[in-house]
């Protein structure tokens, strides 16, 4: 499966977060941002220099994940393990993604590891733990500055 215009729409990866978070999500939920709280949190801590660390609202995530449409083409999302969490409503995900870079038709294999709280049925707070430097290569740059379109943090 190639990536659609919006990593938001990448069916596999709504698929994954159904699986992992179950009967805990909002049925009513399709693509990953409408899994989002209107003011859900998603943080990203190995952020390259020019990437936000932050982002609060879901019109803040849409917007990144736009930004970021047509880098890679994801093929799957695999090696799903949900880790138990002593916190109510928070889960551990870990899982990887294959796909190449959409420009440079290099591999991206990638492996995620999410810590989720939901709230309402609803992705509260997402942090996203993963590798830039897979994505560089992807990209087929070794400069994490200009490894990804330039946002502010």
């Amino acid at each position: 499966m190639k990536n659609p215009t919006s990593p938001d729409t990448i069916p596999g990866f709504a698929a994954l977060l159904r699986t992992a978070l179950g009967d805990h999500l909002d049925p009513g939920a399709t693509g990953f941002v409408d899994m989002m709280a209107e003011d859900g949190v998603m943080e990203f801590p190995f952020a390259t220099a020019d990437q936000p660390l932050r982002l609060v609202g879901r019109a803040a995530v849409r917007q990144h994940l736009t930004s970021l449409s047509g880098l890679l083409e994801i093929d799957s999302f695999s090696d799903l393990v949900v880790h138990a969490s002593q916190t109510p409503g928070t889960f551990i995900l870990q899982f990887a993604c294959t796909g190449r870079g959409a420009a440079t038709g290099l591999p991206y294999r990638q492996r995620y590891i999410s810590v989720i709280t939901l709230e309402q049925g609803r992705i509260a707070a997402y942090l996203d733990y993963w590798n830039p430097l897979v994505v560089m290569a992807a990209l087929g740059t070794s400069d994490p500055i200009t490894a990804l379109p330039g946002q502010s943090s």
